[in-house]
């Protein structure tokens, strides 16, 4: 039996889902979720999103605000800070690679990768990690 995660999606819309995954990768172009409260299944065309939490609880802690600084967590991979189109910002540590070219503006996805797994900064985050889906993306930038 595959491990199921539990999710919080983000839609572009504002809209939010809560539910489980299994089997995802960056190279999805459906994500299957199956809701958390109905058990129905629903296949969302990754572009619609904005990101997915693989989250530790459905709940999570509304009082409390992620810590976005470096520096609070031992360094796991490269920091990212990145701006969704949304204007809604978040930094983290990049899992894998970035589906563009890097440069003075960012290219055109140089895969079929639909976006990339992120760590968030703060440890205790109700997040365990974050995919981001790259045509959510405003900018990003590669921090030293």
């Amino acid at each position: 039996m595959e491990r199921m995660e539990k999710v919080v999606v983000r839609f572009n819309s504002g809209k939010i889902l809560k539910g489980y995954i299994e089997d995802f990768t960056a190279y999805t172009d459906v994500v299957v979720i199956q809701e958390a409260e109905t058990d129905k299944e629903h296949g969302i065309p990754i572009h619609e999103l904005k990101a997915i939490f693989f989250v530790k609880t459905f709940q999570g802690n509304s009082s409390r605000s992620d810590k976005k600084v470096f520096g609070i967590r031992e360094n796991i991979g490269r920091k990212v800070y990145i701006r969704f189109n949304d204007s809604e910002s978040m930094m983290g540590f990049l899992e894998g690679d970035l589906p563009w070219e890097k440069g003075f503006y960012l290219s055109k996805p140089t895969s079929a990768l639909k976006g990339f797994f992120l760590v968030p900064v703060d440890v205790d985050s109700n997040n365990k990690k974050v995919f981001v889906v790259s045509s959510s993306i405003k900018d990003i930038t590669l921090m030293p």
